[in-house]
């Protein structure tokens, strides 16, 4: 079985696929934010602020904890950040890698959870009676 058609209008419908496929994705991007164990209240804050509003633009974050000098003997105080961190997030994200040691700094790397849909409630709907 053979199909005549032109070509040159066959090459530009599957030009205008390949672009509208190409419109259609999305790129997640990691983004990275930076802790230190001495981290106070209000800097703590404002990067939970931003790792907030990453996340709900279905970009994936990676927090790294650096320490520096002696600090490196008090990992229990990074981890208590990093599990502050996932508990304040709570259920809205997914942990990629739980948080391990890599040199001197400890990452961790977490990904927006999958949105919930709210079901539908079901109207009672009884009969009406004609009368």
């Amino acid at each position: 079985v053979c199909r005549l058609m032109d070509y040159g209008k066959f090459k530009y419908q599957e030009q205008k696929k390949a672009a509208e496929a190409k419109a259609k994705q999305t790129v997640i991007e990691i983004k990275e934010i930076k802790f230190r164990p001495g981290t106070d209240d209000g800097d703590y804050n404002i990067k939970m602020r931003n790792i907030k509003r990453f996340l709900a633009e279905g970009d994936k974050c990676k927090i790294t904890l650096r320490f520096r000098g002696r600090e490196i003997t008090h990992q229990e105080i990074g981890m208590a950040l990093l599990n502050r961190i996932r508990a304040e997030l709570g259920d809205s994200i997914v942990i990629e890698q739980f948080p391990k040691l890599e040199g001197r700094q400890m990452i961790m790397m977490i990904a927006p959870g999958k949105k919930k849909v709210a079901a539908k409630p079901v109207a009672d709907t009884a009969p009406v009676s004609a009368s």
